[in-house]
């Protein structure tokens, strides 16, 4: 093998294939399509879930549930990863949370769970807290700061209606 063969015959841009133009093309008269029926048709497409005339896998399963577009996305840490992740005096936003990769970069609301121990003295902001994340904090003399945003929807005890009446 030579140096100047290594890229002998290698073209940087595949040349598209000219179907139907002849018998000498090698791809004339059927155009590659085959003889008759459905897919030699101009025009044609298939469902994108067809398979075959049987029945579709999409329909042969159940369903179950949806999705909540309009649903917050919250997302949680608990006092003890805090415990772990960040030093004596530091402040914990979600922003700092999100550089430490403790929890994902998509999120509506950012919310303390109190699983864990916490022993160090942290100034911690966040959308919700639970009330052990509460009591943990405040116990190891750090401090609580409740960040502006969307409140979570409290429903009615009779329901989801409001009852009040006029």
């Amino acid at each position: 093998m030579n140096l100047h063969d290594v890229n002998r015959g290698i073209k940087k841009y595949k040349q598209r294939r000219r179907i139907g133009r002849g018998p000498g093309s090698g791809h004339g008269k059927t155009a590659g399509r085959g003889h008759k029926g459905q897919h030699s048709r101009a025009g044609f497409s298939s469902h994108v879930t067809f398979q075959g005339g049987s029945m579709p896998m999409v329909r042969r399963i159940p369903k179950r549930g949806f999705n909540n577009r309009w649903e917050s996305v919250v997302a949680i840490i608990n006092v003890g990863d805090l415990q772990n992740a960040f030093s004596s005096g530091d402040k914990v936003t979600p922003d700092t949370v999100r550089k430490k990769r403790l929890i994902g970069p998509h999120f509506d609301q950012f919310k303390v769970l109190g699983n864990g121990e916490l022993k160090k003295k942290l100034n911690v902001s966040a959308h919700r807290f639970s009330k052990s994340a509460e009591e943990k904090i405040q116990k190891a003399g750090g401090t609580i700061t409740l960040l502006p945003g969307k409140k979570p929807v409290v429903k009615n005890k009779m329901g989801s209606r409001n009852t009040s009446s006029s």
